[in-house]
């Protein structure tokens, strides 16, 4: 038989070791506990939704992975023929809450941390992958949304970052209405405004010969592209305050949309200072643009400020009606992403990340003598009853073999009897860093355990 040559496909090829899911993990549980910490509840979508509800609002088509299977037929059913991957969490989150609006409390605050996948050209060095997860958290009002719930979103954000200790962060903001009034007043049509701000959004990204070039081909008016250009990339606010930003903004914005989103936008930035959100923390920047059509109010872009190559490492925005394409109650949300899959690839890379515990166990029960497994079972019982977590080693070798299997997996106690122990009714308990062992009644085993834990240190990795 010819065997099958084990490979992954490129863009689906994010698979850890055991030590490094543990990082992940642990990346994940920060995450989720500072969500929580701010009241925002759990939700889970299908990995597929119908085509339309995808391409609703500008989902682009060419990113996004239809279902088949690998044999169709003329019977093959309506997932396979009309089902396709998510490639974001938002668009089945306005879904999600469009079918369910009547069971939902509102302002409904939800997180939801799933894969998602998307068609685009995999980039493993910029951590770009075609499945990857995002940590998602959203509110949605019925009919109105506090502007209050834009500035809390920056106030989550700090949270996390913070207790994730990966280093100073730059939440820097703008909003929608603003850079279309910016875009007014070099008169770029109504029709070309989307495919401006799709451009816009990869000035970090490409040359400026290719971002005139393609201000230019989306009809842009020749005159208006050198200046068009040199606003976005002279006026964030790297430089200057974010007062001073606000107020050159003041001076630019002649259109009412303009106007609008400047007001909006000051009392935003108002709002997070009373959040409790340092100055240092954040900024207004006119270059986050944020292509996705769905955004109209504040949007938002976090860096690391000792790390700006590694991009944008978390950003959303504030969108008034991303529901309308199915339903008629009109539910305004604002929300943001953390890419986790490229944030923990960059992490990873720039050695920012915490050694982990080795394992999730702390015990290893070693096992001498088969007639006596019950007696060491029963111990792992005991012990897992209690709360501590424990593996037994349930191959046949030599102890010798055991007890290096419990160091190079990090395993911090170890137990150990024979027969002589088991007649004794005693336990071997074994401090793996230290290299020392007392024995202990059964009847106590749970205490002593405890104790070694808690004075124990966490084997060196060998």
């Amino acid at each position: 038989m010819n065997k099958v040559k084990p490979a992954l496909l490129r863009g689906f090829d994010q698979e850890y070791l055991p030590q490094e899911q543990l990082q992940f993990n642990a990346l994940v549980d920060v995450i989720r506990r500072n969500f929580e910490l701010y009241g925002f509840l759990p939700i889970e979508t299908p990995s597929a939704e119908r085509k339309e509800v995808l391409t609703s609002k500008g989902g682009v088509e060419k990113e996004i992975y239809a279902l088949s299977r690998l044999a169709a037929g003329a019977d093959d059913d309506e997932a396979a023929t009309k089902g396709a991957l998510r490639f974001d969490l938002t668009v089945p989150l306005a879904r999600y809450v469009a079918m369910r609006e009547r069971e939902l409390a509102f302002p409904f605050r939800r997180y939801q941390i799933q894969r998602v996948w998307r068609g685009e050209t995999p980039q493993a060095r910029k951590g770009r992958f075609r499945e990857f997860y995002q940590c998602d958290i959203d509110i949605i009002g019925r009919d109105k949304l506090s502007y209050l719930a834009e500035a809390e979103i920056p106030s989550v954000i700090y949270s996390v970052f913070r207790e994730l200790g990966i280093g100073d962060i730059r939440i820097r903001i703008n909003n929608r209405k603003v850079l279309k009034g910016l875009l007014e007043s070099y008169e770029v049509t109504q029709k070309s405004t989307a495919e401006v701000l799709r451009i816009l959004d990869k000035i970090e990204k490409e040359s400026p010969d290719a971002i005139k070039r393609s201000l230019e081909n989306s009809g842009v008016i020749h005159k208006y592209v050198e200046g068009l250009y040199e606003v976005f990339v002279s006026m964030p606010s790297r430089q200057r305050s974010t007062g001073e930003t606000l107020e050159l903004l003041k001076e630019q914005l002649k259109s009412e949309i303009g106007k609008t989103g400047l007001s909006e936008l000051s009392n935003v930035v108002n709002a997070i200072r009373q959040f409790g959100v340092p100055d240092s923390a954040f900024s207004v920047d006119l270059s986050v643009v944020r292509g996705l059509d769905y955004y109209t109010g504040t949007i938002y872009e976090t860096t690391l400020v000792d790390y700006p190559e590694l991009g944008s490492i978390c950003s959303g925005g504030r969108y008034d009606d991303l529901a309308s394409y199915f339903t008629d109650t009109k539910l305004p949300g604002v929300g943001i992403s953390i890419g986790l899959t490229r944030l923990f690839s960059k992490l990873k890379e720039a050695g920012l990340l915490k050694a982990p515990s080795r394992t999730p166990a702390e015990v290893l029960v070693t096992t001498m003598e088969h007639q006596d497994l019950g007696g060491y079972l029963r111990m792992a019982r005991m012990l897992r009853d209690a709360g501590i977590n424990t593996e037994v080693y349930l191959e046949p070798a030599k102890l010798k073999n055991q007890l290096a299997y419990a160091e190079k997996k990090g395993f911090r106690v170890a137990l150990i009897a024979g027969e002589t122990e088991f007649a004794k009714q005693v336990v071997q308990v074994k401090n793996l860093a230290a290299r020392s062992a007392a024995d202990h009644p059964l009847g106590e085993l749970v205490a002593a355990v405890r104790i070694l834990l808690q004075q124990s240190p966490e084997v060196k990795s060998s």
